[in-house]
């Protein structure tokens, strides 16, 4: 055995026996040079804390009390404190209610249909009151009622446009960062509150505040956008659009209004037939104000539209959505064949793509409710 195992094999016995000695009640000598709290130096952390020396160190034992308590001492303690919080790895702590993770369109809507929305759905009128002869002109020329075992489902669509945002439901709060991140590209959580929101075209730094006649049905409506991987290429390309330094527009306010006329073409009856055909409402919610919003971008690129023409460009879309919905429907039909097999999208290719846009509180915006006749004024969408 070389010299240097014998000398680590005697040091080990020598703090062994310290140990010993001390968990027997011996301690070892104390003069002036504190040779014993040099002694402790000298022994890891571990076999201390395995032997109890540390608490034999800091607590009260056969009624001896020290009069004045060693720096050594509280160091000592501090760091068995320390060595005790310590837990071993468990793995992953992920869950499904983890900040920072992307939700799907299926698990939100998952979250509306358990939750109770009794409140909210003693708000909703579920189609159009009419009276007269417009009332006796829709029996006769209009479209067909909706099949009786659809109104449960069109009656959750018009429910959740009755509800706010709740920044302090987690879900809410999930939506809002799936949003933002698919739209930037970001990998990492914002803010709920902040100029950032104006930056995807909010009014202002609370989204909330946008949400009026639309409810959180403006917000399912664009997570839909984002996270289907069939829509997502054109909800990108629209909010680049958005960004156009000419023809730049508030994406989201934008698209809140769309989510308006949907609402507006499911309670006036204009999107009965296709749900009948497809037995569906939801998915045919959804495929409209996609086809919607995607009319609106053709138009606003290939005519020049500016924002000063928005409240125009909405109330002709409204017009135009609710007399041909299967005739939009279709084009996003078309749209969407064509990007699946990697052809030119129907928006055309984006050209000379300056500078950022302006935020949008720098620019007028008039929405598909706020436009008056004979109105060449724009103001905030409210």
């Amino acid at each position: 055995m070389n010299e240097k195992s014998c000398s680590f094999h005697s040091e080990k016995e020598f703090r062994d026996g310290q140990v010993e000695s001390m968990c027997a009640g011996y301690w070892p000598p104390y003069d002036k040079d504190n040779s014993a709290l040099l002694a402790f130096r000298e022994i890891p952390i571990s076999e201390l804390k395995n032997h109890g020396i540390l608490r034999v160190l800091t607590a009260e034992a056969d009624g001896w009390e020290p009069g004045v308590v060693s720096t050594e001492v509280l160091r000592a303690q501090e760091e068995w404190e320390a060595v005790d919080d310590i837990q071993p790895e468990t793995g992953s702590q992920a869950s499904s209610d983890q900040p920072g993770q992307l939700i799907s369109f299926t698990e939100a809507l998952q979250h509306f249909q358990t939750v109770d929305l009794s409140s909210f759905k003693k708000r909703i009128q579920p189609t159009i009151r009419r009276t007269g002869l417009a009332a006796l002109r829709h029996c006769l020329f209009g479209p067909p009622k909706l099949h009786q075992g659809l109104r449960e489902e069109r009656d959750l669509v018009l429910t959740i446009a009755q509800c706010g945002l709740d920044s302090h439901d987690p879900v809410h709060g999930r939506v809002l960062q799936t949003i933002y991140k698919k739209l930037t590209g970001s990998k990492f959580d914002c803010a709920l509150h902040g100029d950032h929101w104006e930056d995807l075209g909010f009014q202002g730094a609370n989204p909330a505040t946008d949400l009026r006649g639309a409810g959180f049905l403006a917000l399912l409506h664009l997570l839909y956008l984002v996270m289907d991987s069939k829509t997502l290429l054109m909800a990108q390309e629209i909010f680049r659009l958005s960004r156009h330094h000419i023809q730049q527009f508030p994406f989201c306010l934008m698209s809140i209004n769309i989510t308006r006329i949907a609402i507006q073409a499911l309670r006036e009856e204009c999107l009965s037939r296709e749900c009948n055909r497809q037995q569906k409402v939801i998915s045919v919610v959804n495929s409209f104000y996609a086809a919607t919003f995607l009319r609106l971008a053709h138009v606003w690129r290939t005519q020049q539209k500016t924002i000063s023409d928005s409240g125009f460009v909405l109330k002709d879309l409204e017009v135009l959505a609710k007399k041909s919905p299967r005739r939009l429907l279709k084009t996003l039909e078309i749209y969407l064949a064509r990007v699946s097999k990697g052809q030119a999208s129907l928006l055309g290719a984006q050209k000379c793509y300056g500078p950022q846009a302006p935020h949008s509180k720098d620019l007028t915006f008039t929405g598909v409710c706020d436009l008056l006749p004979h109105s060449s004024e724009g103001t905030w969408l409210i």
